[in-house]
């Protein structure tokens, strides 16, 4: 049996030294040192061995399964090493050239805008109010003096769900039921931000996604002249002090008397272009004085309580504010545009 050891031992590592790759060296390792290899069975036939002899043949087997497993590693570790100068040789890499840059994070155009109109609303005594983007008519409609049928409800082009009732809401105005709800009879004093979804023709100035700012004064005695200084005073703090604005009459349902809110285009400085439609003016926000019926629908006495409220459209000031040309641009996330903010 010891001369077998030998000769087991022998004939294996001489094999081991034509080994030339990873894989003959593991053909090798089943070969020589698997479960159905020689030496393995050295080991099963330890039993029939007679008491005084499996001692030795015992010790001189492990020996030489430590030899071959040592060797075994040896040659693995040859191998790897080989294969990794190899790849070097191959695959050279200067190690002095500079690393690929990082792209630095920036935030949206619309959002430094968002940013810069929470902080001022903020220094103007405003707080922040969020509320949902998926509302149910009652709230989007019916108790903004908006009924059912009546006709006002074509001037909102609105994103139906296929549960009937809901839908995705068409301006930030809901949240000033839930603001009032909660607060009443305390007065109040709010914007509330969020996005807002109408199916529009999508053009240089109008998309069918948008955000929008909701804003609502209430209290006893606010009258339409607040509504205006409070908006003349944003739009100097936005554009500076020479900015020009004008309000004209309009309608909408929950406010009366309704106006619109225009900004001498910054694009053009007032001499007409295509942002402005040539006239020298952009639209950013459509007011008025708070219904009665929504006061009421919102817990306030209209004999008591009167507001204002109004919506202005983000996105319009990020283009008045950096003169794009194209609001499509704010949407296409195009790296190009962005990278420029």
């Amino acid at each position: 049996m010891q001369e077998k050891l030998e000769q087991i031992k022998q004939a294996a590592l001489s094999t081991l030294e034509s080994v030339r790759d990873e894989a003959a060296l593991e053909q090798w390792r089943v070969a020589h040192l698997g479960r159905s290899s020689a030496l393995m069975g050295v080991f099963d036939q330890l039993g029939k061995l007679a008491k005084e002899e499996r001692p030795a043949i015992g010790r001189q087997a492990n020996e030489v399964k430590q030899l071959m497993e040592a060797r075994y590693q040896e040659t693995a570790q040859k191998l790897q090493n080989a294969a990794l100068m190899l790849t070097l040789e191959s695959e050279w890499l200067d190690v002095t050239l500079p690393g690929r840059p990082v792209g630095r994070g920036r935030l949206h155009p619309n959002s430094l805008t968002m940013r810069e109109i929470y902080r001022i609303f903020g220094e103007m005594g405003f707080q922040t109010y969020r509320s949902r983007e998926v509302e149910s008519d009652e709230y989007n409609f019916t108790l903004l003096n908006i009924p059912p049928h009546h006709p006002a409800r074509d001037m909102w082009d609105t994103f139906h769900t296929t549960t009937p009732g809901v839908l995705l809401r068409t301006h930030t105005s809901p949240g000033q039921i839930y603001v009032m709800r909660e607060y009443a009879p305390q007065p109040v004093r709010v914007i509330l931000p969020g996005m807002c979804y109408r199916y529009e023709q999508v053009s240089v100035r109008k998309d069918a996604q948008f955000t929008q700012v909701e804003g609502l004064v209430i209290d006893r005695h606010i009258t339409l002249a607040d509504l205006k200084g409070t908006l003349n005073d944003f739009y100097r703090r936005m554009f500076g002090a020479k900015v020009r604005t004008r309000f004209r009459t309009s309608y909408f349902p929950f406010t009366e008397p309704s106006g619109e809110l225009d900004l001498e285009c910054q694009l053009c400085k007032g001499q007409g272009c295509g942002m402005c439609s040539g006239s020298g003016w952009l639209e950013l926000l459509g007011c008025g004085m708070v219904h009665p019926t929504v006061l009421q629908n919102g817990g306030y006495d209209p004999q008591e309580f009167s507001g204002f409220a109004f919506g202005m459209g983000p996105e319009r000031t990020t283009i008045l504010r950096y003169y794009i040309e194209d609001i499509r641009y704010l949407w296409t996330n195009d790296l190009r545009f962005l990278e420029q903010f």
